[in-house]
Parts: C-alpha cells; structure tokens; sequence
C-alpha cells in the first residue's frame, strides 16, 4: 500500500470530498513547537506523488477541504491564522487568503458539509470561530471553553449545529442561531483531542480523550455513554466515524497505532494498525472509496491503506 514521506511531522490528512485519489496533509517541523509549516496535496494513482504544496512560516496543524469548490483547502497554522489556498492557481498566488482573530494557535478546522458555505476553526485561545470563504473577518466567536479548544466538528444532517472538544474536559454542542452552547458534556476526567458526529445517526458523538479512552454519546441522554472503547495505550489524539458504516469509528494516538473500532458490538475493536514509528496524530476515511484509509503522524510518514490490508504491504 502507498506511503508517502514528508520533510516535517505529519499532523493532519483529509481525504478530498471531491476526487477519490486526492488527499492533502498537513505538516510541521520540529514536532510542532517552533519552526516552518508545509501543506502537501498528493494524488494516488497507486503510488503517492505530490501535485503541490505550500510553505507557511509556522507549523499547519490541521487543514479542510472546501465542500463546495473542489480546489479549495483552508490550514489551521501555529500562529492563529486560517490561511486559504486555491489548487487552480500558482503557489505564488497562495494563500489567497490570511484570516488572523485567533490569539493562540489554530488546531482544528472542519468545514460545514450541509450549508457548504462555511467552516469553524478551533483554538489554544479557548475559542471556536465560524467562517465564510468570502468574508475577511469571522462570522462570529464561541467563548465558553476554560481552556484550549482542540477540535470542532459540524453536525452532517444540521446546517446549523456544531460540537467541540475541550482541553477543560467538557464537549460542547452549539447552534449558531442560539447565544451560548445548547449542551455541556462533561465527557471525561482528563482533556478531550477530538470529537465527531456518527454519519447516520445526527445525535450520536464520540469523543477521544488523554485518559486513552473514546466514549460514544446519545445527546438526548447524555448522563451515561452509549460505548467507552478501551485500547490505546496513550492518549487518543484524533476520532473520526466512518461515512459509510454506522456504527464504525477509526482512531489514531500517541501509542503510534490507528485503530477501527465497531461500537454497537461487544468485542468493539476490529482493527489495529501499527505501522508508524512515532505518534500517529492524523487519520482519515475516504468518502468516496468504501474502507480506504489514511493516516499521517511525527515519523514524517502518511500512509494509504484499505482496512484489512497491512499499509506497509508494498
């Protein structure tokens, strides 16, 4: 199966919503703490060849694609700032745009799959802020979180509804056209990485905490989870559901493996990759190819895979 080799720590991968043999990862150097960033587009054709890429002065911790113009990626950079850039243009003409409100650095970035028209960005400055493409300054700030905010996920069915994950230990559930947070959850004992929202079922969420634990969650009663998937060894950095089986979760952190995990049965994990060096931070599942994966991590590797197969398998 295909791997690729990036000059800095890999952190994020996104399969493309558009063309299933685009995908785009976002790098670091030097772990993230100080130093350059790069933005890879690659395509797979079978193996990984990069189409282009894109130089930032701060390491790129997370990157969307656009759900509405196939060569649009929006970048979550160290230094606060959301940068735009546009595949169809000369890198010299990139980032088309620089949206800097963030005070801290930016850590997640999802962009809104029903309305197409927006994308939220997450933040060490304890904030999540909604985006339209268009738009120079923000739509608008969330500031509930007492501390970093890691990840925001938009809702698949609701246009208007979103989730975050939080280094205060809560998931927070948000409706743009409500004041405040519409649901606390108080999800674990210990900070939460990552959440997302079950492709099939709008009002189920998991969340991926350091106390090395994903919890499934029914939000209309929320006071004890549906599943708790016990099996990372370290910390859980990044949960993502399957968008074509319900009840699937793959999951990635600082053990080095990604996991597959089913958590309607009872022996829930179904599949355990080992295959990065160092940790794995980024994971991803291809929408348009059924059980094609990703994965990226600080071994400065991304690997492409279908589940069931070894990625390292030539």
């Amino acid at each position: 199966m295909p791997v690729f080799k990036t000059p800095f720590n890999g952190y994020s991968v996104k399969f493309s919503p558009f063309y299933e043999s685009q995908l785009a990862v976002a790098t670091s150097q030097n772990f993230g703490i100080l130093g350059n960033g790069r933005l890879h587009v690659l395509q797979l054709n079978p193996t990984i060849t990069e189409i282009t890429s894109f130089d930032t002065a701060d390491g790129v911790y997370d990157l969307c694609w656009s759900e509405s113009h196939d060569s649009l990626l929006i970048a979550a950079v160290a230094d606060g700032s959301l940068k735009i850039y546009d595949l169809s243009l000369p890198p010299t003409s990139n980032p088309i745009r620089s949206l800097h409100e963030h005070a801290r650095e930016a850590h997640g970035v999802d962009f809104n799959t029903v309305r197409k028209d927006s994308f939220l960005s997450a933040s060490w400055d304890d904030t999540v802020k909604l985006w339209t493409v268009d738009r120079p300054t923000s739509v608008r700030t969330f500031k509930e979180h007492a501390y970093c905010v890691y990840s925001a996920a938009w809702n698949p069915r609701h246009a208007d509804v979103f989730a975050s994950a939080s280094g205060d230990c809560t998931a927070r559930i948000w409706d743009v056209r409500e004041p405040g947070s519409t649901m606390i959850l108080p999800a674990h004992e210990f900070e939460i990485l990552s959440c997302d929202w079950n492709k099939y079922d709008d009002c189920i969420i998991a969340t991926a905490s350091v106390d090395k634990s994903i919890k499934v969650w029914d939000v209309r009663n929320y006071r004890v989870p549906v599943a708790v998937l016990n099996g990372h060894g370290y910390a859980v950095r990044k949960v993502k559901f399957s968008p074509h089986r319900m009840s699937v979760i793959a999951s990635c952190s600082y053990d080095m493996t990604v996991c597959l995990w089913d958590y309607m049965v009872e022996d829930a994990l179904i599949g355990r990759y080992d295959h990065h060096t160092e940790f794995a931070v980024g994971v991803d599942m291809s929408v348009l190819v059924e059980g094609l994966l990703a994965s990226t991590g600080w071994d400065e590797l991304v690997y492409v895979w279908q589940h069931g197969m070894d990625p390292r398998a030539p």
